[in-house]
């Protein structure tokens, strides 16, 4: 990536597209103004779309672990108990396991007997 190319006035060309845009320009009028292709407009728009989204590194998911399958029927079976807690069922899913394994609850919660 290049440094910022001042524009229009602004500090970048994709600073000026933001501005043109938000006056509600078309990405035609916007090329035009700048003197860039039109694809060179969608394409610096989605460059910065995407640098303002968060990176996989700023999530709170723990980035080592092992994938588990959970059936449709029992992960559609918590979303009801994830949206009380304004949490992804993902997320509830994690917390049930840590909780579990934390306290040694596997036991009291499968009550299947394996333990005597």
């Amino acid at each position: 990536m290049g440094a910022p190319k001042i524009t229009l006035g602004y500090e970048s060309r994709t600073a000026a597209i933001a501005a043109l845009r938000a006056n509600g320009l078309s990405t035609a009028v916007i090329a035009d103004r700048i003197g860039i292709e039109p694809k060179t407009v969608t394409a610096l728009e989605a460059s910065a779309a995407r640098a303002r989204r968060p990176s996989h590194a700023q999530s709170t998911v723990p980035t080592l672990g092992r994938p588990v399958l959970v059936p449709f029927q029992d992960y559609a079976a918590l979303r009801s108990h994830a949206a009380r807690r304004a949490v992804t069922v993902d997320r509830l899913i994690r917390d049930i396991i840590e909780v579990v394994a934390r306290d040694d609850m596997v036991n009291a919660v499968l009550d299947d007997g394996a333990a005597s």
